[in-house]
């Protein structure tokens, strides 16, 4: 397939652009390049004649078009938007302008775009938009979020694609326009930016620094391994049914103090502290963010059942995995932290 995909240099999406061109795909990445975007996570396939990459964004509409038309692609993958709670708390207007205006303005294009096909190209095109459980809300001890869970959502960030979600419905049933959606758990892996818990704990340990917990950290999350999100994605896009959404779990719950200590375990392991103390001794518990959503848990039974995709890499796995990939690539995590950010907390609310 020709697939644009965009938002491909950030974390999901160059995980996804990397898997798709080994599987033979042809990838148009076109990405504006904020501060989580960097192309050193896709110096390996740079020269590779399936890659091609352009930087835009995808709220200007001369722009997308323009791309669409020459590219011709078979597919469009949406990983665009700003992604992370903290900063929404602090800046929600840039996340209202990419994730539902640049949305809104990618399907218009998209739209307009497979209108003019030819009718086996209509037939064979898909628009994929890639979002989160977080548009779901908070659960309580028990339960799971399933497809047909009412939407919400409790930070800007959650609001902000729970509106591009219903977009992305509405232009199907309005449009028929061929679309799909997936909705995540909390992802981890490489190439992820360093604001996020698990890089950031693994880069403020080796630094020497307190590791911040939020309030009593007991929230619970369920963690997916990148590579099982992106195969996920490719199945959807191969055989998903135009319309539906579905929802893509790992199947591991875990409490934020306990993703923490398994940091802290491996690290002992693999990068003692000179003075041989547990980085475990590093923690601190800091003032929750406002709006913490207690428990995310995914029901991923409609992906399985249906398109027989479960994720391989469980927690330990994918936990030895990535400790060891960040101590490898230090050097990737030192370019990324280019000054704009560096490892401070924010998204602490007005008030803070």
């Amino acid at each position: 397939m020709n697939i644009l995909v965009t938002g491909g240099a950030g974390f999901i999406g160059s995980n996804f652009v990397q898997m798709a061109v080994a599987k033979g795909h042809r990838i148009l990445n076109v990405d504006a390049l904020t501060y989580a975007g960097n192309l050193e996570s896709l110096k390996n396939i740079t020269r590779d004649s399936a890659y091609v990459f352009t930087r835009a964004d995808i709220a200007d509409k001369s722009r997308m078009a323009e791309l669409l038309n020459r590219y011709e692609p078979d597919a469009i993958v949406n990983f665009a938007a700003e992604s992370h709670v903290d900063r929404s708390i602090d800046g929600p207007a840039a996340f209202i302008q990419t994730n539902v205006v640049g949305t809104l303005n990618l399907l218009e294009c998209a739209r307009d775009y497979w209108l003019a096909l030819a009718s086996d190209m209509q037939n064979r095109f898909r628009f994929l938009h890639v979002s989160t459980d977080e548009v779901y809300g908070s659960l309580g001890d028990t339960g799971a979020f399933t497809e047909q869970t009412a939407f919400a959502p409790n930070s800007p960030y959650a609001a902000s694609k729970a509106a591009s979600d219903h977009l992305v419905r509405a232009f199907h049933h309005t449009y028929g326009l061929p679309t799909l959606t997936t909705n995540c758990s909390n992802n981890y892996g490489p190439f992820q930016f360093p604001e996020k818990l698990i890089p950031l704990v693994i880069q403020k340990a080796l630094e020497g620094a307190p590791l911040p917990i939020y309030g009593d950290g007991r929230n619970v999350r369920d963690w997916l391994y990148v590579s099982d999100h992106c195969s996920a994605i490719l199945r959807v896009l191969e055989a998903g049914r135009i319309g539906e959404a579905y929802n893509v779990g790992g199947d591991a719950e875990r409490e934020n103090i306990a993703v923490v200590d398994a940091i802290c375990s491996i690290l002992d392991s693999r990068r003692p502290r000179a003075d041989g103390e547990s980085y475990a001794n590093q923690k601190v518990f800091v003032k929750d963010r406002p709006g913490h959503d207690r428990r995310y848990a995914i029901d991923a039974a409609k992906i399985r059942k249906e398109l027989s995709w479960q994720p391989t890499v469980n927690f330990e796995q994918g936990m030895e995995l990535t400790v060891q990939w960040y101590l490898d690539h230090q050097d990737w995590v030192k370019h990324v932290l280019d000054g704009s950010y560096r490892l401070e907390r924010i998204g602490q609310g007005v008030s803070a």
